[in-house]
């Protein structure tokens, strides 16, 4: 375990401290505080109870925010205090109190992780499934053998982060790669941790396709979306779909391209396809379809809010999936870059191989604290 040294532990202890005042700013909590002892007050009056209606939803939202503020509350003390803990105890015991000190300071790291990661996490979509959709650029084998890197990348990050999931599309590529494929995925908080992949991923490397052995750019592209429940409700009119049915391609069980159980599904006024063909039944496919074209259209009318929100407020963000946000390169040098944190590592092989938890950490930190 890495110990610090007594300075440099101090240091760290004050930049803390500053962590923790920032978050108390963004997340308004000296305000959720007043209001959180508005309601106590509120609830001490001796006719408090004779409004029934308004009691219960006073009481309601006093603990909602007492779940959200006391955690800050009581972190807060323990980070502000530690510095001079540190001075205190190193001026007692001298360099060998080191070891403790820097026990202490990783268990308050670590809490203050956690409730980094919860409100990164409290978004109202963020504990639904989710689909992924992965979609090769222009380029032909280039980037339909990207696209199927990708499809591997996010298999083994799932696979390593213990979440369920199923090939509901796959279609193969013309020479390599895949044209299309679509991951559902189950488990707690999927399309929250998952949503930081939506976005253009581009590759640089020496193409295994071409024989004079020259670098080439591809690009594809990832769709999150989440599974909505029944609380949402999408609209969609009969006369806006164009439905056509086909055989299964790719892995499958004896009934591939035996049955026209494959179902593809086109929006025509905005002109998102999807598809389905993991189950044996065509309706079954039509019904998984049509649950992946409603995510897709609730994140674009998302989206669009979104810009418009920025727009009056003067902001300007990149959106999510309409823009670069990744780049592999694998010559001339490894790395791997997130262009929205700026997170970077050389270990080109890891990130492919599924280790995608530090930019996807990286991503709810910065959404949180920017």
């Amino acid at each position: 375990m890495d110990q610090k040294p007594p300075k440099e532990l101090l240091k760290l202890a004050k930049e803390m401290v500053a962590t923790v005042d920032k978050y108390w700013k963004i997340l308004n909590l000296q305000e959720d505080i007043d209001r959180l002892r508005s309601f106590e007050e509120q609830s001490q009056d001796p006719k408090f109870w004779d409004n029934a209606d308004r009691a219960r939803d006073i009481t309601q939202k006093k603990n909602e925010l007492s779940l959200k503020v006391e955690p800050w509350v009581a972190l807060k003390q323990e980070i502000v205090d530690f510095p001079d803990l540190i001075e205190m105890t190193l001026e007692e015991m001298g360099d060998e109190a080191t070891e403790s000190l820097n026990q202490d300071y990783r268990k308050l790291q670590e809490k203050l992780e956690e409730l980094e990661l919860a409100e990164a996490l409290n978004g109202k979509d963020d504990t639904c499934n989710a689909f992924i959709n992965i979609h090769p650029g222009a380029g032909g084998t280039e980037s339909q053998d990207w696209a199927d890197m990708l499809l591997r990348m996010f298999s083994r990050y799932l696979d390593k982060s213990g979440f369920r999931y199923e090939l509901v599309d796959f279609q193969e590529g013309d020479a390599a790669g895949i044209k299309n494929a679509t991951l559902y995925v189950q488990g707690e908080k999927a399309f929250g941790y998952l949503k930081s992949e939506s976005g253009v991923h581009r590759l640089v490397r020496i193409s295994p396709f071409d024989s004079n052995k020259r670098r080439h750019t591809s690009f594809a592209s990832v769709y999150v979306t989440p599974e909505l429940d029944d609380t949402i409700n999408i609209e969609i009119d009969e006369k806006d779909l164009r439905v056509d049915v086909f055989r299964s391609s790719g892995a499958g069980g004896q009934h591939v391209n035996t049955t026209d159980s494959a179902v593809r599904m086109t929006h025509i006024p905005s002109g998102i396809v999807v598809a389905c063909q993991n189950e044996r039944s065509q309706i079954k496919n039509r019904d998984t379809a049509m649950k992946m074209l409603k995510a897709r259209l609730y994140e674009v009318e998302k989206q669009k809010n979104l810009e418009e929100k920025e727009k009056s407020g003067g902001e300007k963000r990149d959106i999510a999936w309409g823009s670069q946000i990744r780049s592999y390169v694998f010559h001339p040098y490894n790395m791997v870059k997130d262009h929205r944190t700026d997170h970077e590592t050389a270990n080109v092989q890891g990130v492919m191989d599924g280790d995608l938890e530090p930019f996807i950490m990286s991503y709810l930190k910065s959404r949180t604290i920017a």
